[in-house]
């Protein structure tokens, strides 16, 4: 059977305008479950349905296919049911749909395979996510009602120690996994149902974590980051125009050339350095003598007709595997190192390619903090890798 992931993704949002593609974590929210489906490897297809032309890049970027929804179906009102009928009647191919939230960010390939296996091996016709709560639920009392509330789940004279009860199953709205002649009956749940317990730290939904910044730090702790596990960093090439810089060359009436450049880079190197990472530079031009000005203590290669070639030089004298280097770039010419990199970042104003190209987009453009903040964005990823580690 044909199994499908269909993201919804709609370019209307009543809290946060584009939600769905805003850069969370550096990378945009949607990227994140599409990243998770496409490595999981037991999707035929994987598919955003979408209204929106930003999107539609967005998901392009991530490998997914697009199917363009009618305006029917992109309403306030419009359901997800109706939404996924209307791809279902465009896509004859597919028998299986599985559903996953675009807001659902600590999604990993892990649940996704372990679900396909329910739903394609042992006959079950809908699947959906559920996490386990320890909350005491009361009844409502509505203003103006003269009346006490009641206990729903609990006696309070004999109140249940967390470890003593196993709690109560939550819909989390991870995903919903459903065979087509349920969803053309009207369901997304039904016949021989099963859930899938997720767990707590890996339910995130971002319409309810309404303070994206905590959302960011959960999903640096909780989320996929790739196939790959993560590896030390010991090394962070950094492009000098347009990241170290802000790009801008002014030349002096005596034919001198001048750049500007941010304290907090400076600061961000040194903390790097600090960590036992290296910190080297390269640059298509000759600014050997900007470079020397600055006095920043890195090794740098400069008129690099190819960067790529350098960074392999580096990371075999070094002897350093893929995985333990860094780059952060902002032209064309950086994009090949950008997909060698096991961490690979970019400032906000990056061209386009280099912005597909990378893993992580900064909030502040080059020349204005994108080095310090990407040296943050490395810490919390070692953080991840050791708790990992631990565990």
């Amino acid at each position: 059977p044909h199994l499908a992931a269909l993201v919804l993704a709609r370019g209307g949002s009543k809290g946060i305008p584009l939600k769905n593609i805003k850069l969370l974590a550096g990378v945009p929210l949607i990227g994140w479950v599409l990243r998770a489906a496409s490595d999981a490897g037991v999707f035929h297809s994987v598919w955003v349905s979408t209204d929106h032309d930003e999107i539609e890049k967005v998901a392009k970027q991530f490998g997914a296919q697009v199917h363009r929804r009618s305006p029917e179906v992109s309403q306030d009102s419009s359901t997800s049911l109706e939404a996924i009928r209307e791809f279902l009647n465009h896509h004859h191919e597919v028998d299986i749909v599985g559903n996953i939230q675009a807001t659902s960010p600590c999604l990993h390939p892990s649940d996704l395979i372990k679900v396909a296996d329910l739903i394609q091996k042992e006959g079950f016709d809908s699947v959906f996510s559920v996490v386990r709560r320890h909350q005491f639920r009361w009844s409502e009392v509505k203003k103006g009602e003269n009346k006490m509330t009641e206990p729903q789940n609990l006696n309070p004279a004999k109140r249940y120690r967390r470890q003593d009860w196993p709690g109560e199953l939550y819909e989390n709205g991870s995903f919903y996994f459903a065979k087509r002649h349920l969803i053309e009956k009207g369901y997304l749940q039904g016949g021989k149902m099963a859930y899938y317990e997720m767990r707590a730290e890996h339910s995130v939904d971002i319409d309810i974590d309404i303070d994206w910044p905590i959302a960011e730090q959960r999903v640096l702790s909780f989320g996929y980051f790739g196939k790959e596990p993560l590896k030390e960093v010991k090394l962070l090439v950094c492009s000098i125009d347009g990241c170290l810089t802000n790009g801008r060359i002014y030349v002096t009436e005596d034919q001198k050339e001048m750049v500007s450049y941010d304290y907090r880079d400076l600061v961000g190197i040194d903390l790097l350095k600090k960590r036992g990472i290296q910190v080297r530079l390269i640059s298509d031009r000759d600014c050997s003598k900007t470079l020397s000005a600055m006095q920043l203590g890195c090794v740098a290669k400069v008129s690099a007709t190819n960067k790529l070639q350098v960074l392999e030089d580096w990371q075999k004298d070094i002897g350093l595997s893929w995985k333990e280097v860094a780059y952060l770039g902002n032209e064309e010419s950086d994009v090949e190192c950008l997909k060698k990199a096991g961490v690979s970042g970019v400032p906000a104003d990056a061209c386009a390619v280099a912005q597909k190209a990378a893993g992580y987009i900064c909030k502040s453009s080059g020349g204005c903090g994108a080095i310090r903040e990407f040296a943050e964005h490395i810490f919390l990823l070692l953080e991840k890798a050791n708790s990992a580690r631990k565990q």
